[in-house]
């Protein structure tokens, strides 16, 4: 097995769940506390991976360029292939929406303050997910190699958040404990959504091969890098702010204020701004390669240029055009966006378990736990959709 391609399917995975969303975290988890953050964060990342593996188990069995479409319909009938890509046309779509608005606004801020161009707002957004768009249409080693590049200019802005952050720990921040029970639920959907990379999981499959010793350690290391890197962002954010300050900051920009008031120090506010700018290009190149892939099967196009043009064009345009035209609209359903999440990495992988394990017994590779694993994930998944019900109805606080 290739070592390089290896580690940039690591990239992939970490790049895709290390997204802008990361920098929400402290604001969603303002109200719990250092300690019961990080056990939340350690149970989801758990919760994340196991039905991770769960889908290399269900992979090993199927063609190599299959994707959720045809895994749910071959596994779960009709039915099932109906569910899943409506939920992952629903979660991709909205999430490529959601970093073409945001990443369209920074790339025009960029250009004006630059270059000096006055461009209107719209061109930022469409400059923005053409130079994406080019990369992903190419195919799976061009995102490999250009994520590398991104990832590794976003850990040297994340070090730099850090090292400017960390020496201003206070222990007393850490200590405390959440204000009530209740945030603890209300903050598992934010946190939960910031574990997601299940939607790369099949495009990372087809550029690696059936490798499933590979396959597992890509997934178990290229989920711990993100755990790592929340609890350290997290380590950073609640101690240096006191917890009653942190949860009156509603907003990023506010959070951002809050710190840079706080040390005194303009050059913090600029290293998140980087990060942010990072992030999002890197969220947007695992999303939206898993999308074309994605769609790539559903029409059942090749690897012909004429073909990932017409997959392309299926893959950007809606999204751009809602990013255009109707931004809150995508924004606001970027709320809901978690129950696609729990439905993609969770209740289809173990659906999918359940039935080829049926099938076929005990051949080939099988992720740990038996039933009582499967059962484990179900009950997580519902309690995260119910936690998401009971905040659209008011019976619990929105965070993040």
């Amino acid at each position: 097995m290739n070592k390089s391609k290896i580690f940039g399917s690591m990239l992939i995975i970490a790049g895709t769940t290390i997204g802008a969303g990361m920098l929400a975290l402290p604001l969603a988890a303002s109200g719990l506390g250092f300690g019961m953050a990080s056990v939340i964060m350690l149970l989801i990342w758990s919760l994340m991976t196991y039905t991770a593996l769960l889908m290399i188990e269900v992979h090993q069995h199927a063609p190599i360029d299959a994707t959720l479409h045809t895994l749910a319909h071959k596994l779960l009938g009709r039915k099932g292939q109906v569910i899943a890509s409506f939920s992952m046309m629903f979660l991709f779509y909205a999430l490529c929406a959601a970093y073409i608005a945001g990443g369209g606004e920074q790339m025009h801020s960029k250009l004006t303050s630059w270059f000096g161009l006055e461009l209107p707002m719209q061109a930022g957004a469409v400059i923005f997910t053409l130079l994406i768009g080019a990369v992903v249409a190419i195919g799976t080693r061009s995102v490999d190699l250009i994520n590398r590049s991104l990832f590794s200019l976003k850990l040297i802005a994340l070090v730099v958040m850090l090292f400017l952050l960390l020496p201003h720990v206070s222990v007393e921040n850490l200590v405390e404990l959440p204000v009530h029970q209740g945030l603890v639920l209300a903050s598992l959907p934010v946190i939960f959504t910031s574990f997601g990379f299940h939607g790369s999981i099949p495009s990372v499959v087809r550029y690696l091969g059936k490798d499933t010793k590979a396959l597992r350690w890509i997934i178990v290391v290229g989920s711990s890098l993100p755990l790592m890197v929340y609890v350290l962002w997290m380590l950073a954010s609640q101690g240096v702010l006191p917890q009653q300050e942190l949860m009156a900051s509603q907003s990023l920009n506010g959070f951002i204020g809050s710190l840079s008031r706080m040390l005194e120090n303009p050059m913090i506010a600029s290293a998140v701004s980087i990060f942010a700018d990072l992030a999002l290009a890197t969220s947007f190149l695992g999303v939206s390669l898993g999308l074309f892939d994605f769609i790539s099967d559903l029409l059942k196009r090749s690897a012909k240029p004429s073909h990932r043009l017409q997959v392309g064009l299926v893959t950007f345009l809606p999204p751009l055009g809602f990013a255009l035209f109707y931004p809150q609209g995508f924004i606001t359903a970027l709320g809901y966006a978690a129950f696609a999440l729990v439905i993609l990495a969770v209740f289809l992988p173990v659906a999918m378990v359940a039935a080829q394990r049926k099938q076929l017994g005990i051949e080939g590779y099988r992720v740990k736990g038996g039933n009582l694993g499967l059962a484990a994930a179900t009950l997580a998944g519902v309690l995260i959709i119910s936690v998401q019900l009971m905040q659209m109805f008011n019976l619990l606080p929105s965070v993040g």
